[in-house]
């Protein structure tokens, strides 16, 4: 059984943070707080939709697609959705049944899939605090894939700043803080220049 046409794949990362609409806003520089605007967060979903239903040999009959998603997950049918928990690379195997004989193709369709090369610009943290409550804010999943030693720089908006992955901060007075994540990275050549977002932070008596 040959399949013509294969397989028509198209894989849609929904929400890149790495395809903001208004394009990367650049970090503000070190002791300058007013110069950048820095957008809120994305929300990033690691969503593949998988699609075989031009894969289809009239001479086979029916045929039934299995799919290996490389993060332990099986699908069956000729279009597939799922989402990924982790961002690295993956190969989708995709077998295919012809029901008529029972002979199964293994490995009919391999197909990478990465999401480890598009800029992530993002972080965690509560919405709201009390004074003098630590808050850890967490940029784990941020990433600027083309730069090399990528700092990871904080502004509280209250005075202190700091740098690192994962950081704790406690506010000492009550307000809304719009806090400012950056990304700073050095070359090769295509890395681009530093990032930034931000996420409002309200602290309560």
């Amino acid at each position: 059984m040959t399949l013509r046409g294969l397989v028509r794949f198209f894989c849609r990362l929904q929400a890149l943070a790495g395809l903001l609409a208004a394009g990367p806003a650049l970090a503000q520089q070190a002791g300058d707080t007013l110069s950048a605007d820095c957008p809120a967060p994305r929300l990033v979903e690691m969503c593949v939709e998988l699609d075989a239903r031009r894969a289809i040999d009239p001479d086979a009959g029916p045929l039934t697609f299995r799919w290996t998603m490389g993060d332990g997950t099986q699908l069956t049918g000729p279009v597939v959705q799922h989402c990924y928990q982790e961002r690295k690379k993956y190969t989708v195997q995709l077998d295919v049944l012809e029901e008529a004989t029972g002979e199964v193709r293994t490995a009919e369709k391999l197909i990478p899939v990465d999401f480890t090369q598009e800029i992530v610009l993002n972080f965690r943290a509560v919405d709201t605090v009390r004074i003098g409550q630590p808050v850890r804010f967490d940029a784990l999943d941020s990433q600027l894939p083309l730069c090399q030693n990528v700092v990871v720089l904080w502004d509280f908006r209250d005075g202190y700043v700091t740098n690192g992955r994962q950081v704790q901060h406690a506010f000492r007075r009550p307000g809304q803080y719009a806090v400012r994540m950056s990304l700073r990275g050095n070359g090769p050549d295509a890395c681009p220049s530093s990032h930034c977002v931000s996420r409002i932070v309200h602290v309560i008596p």
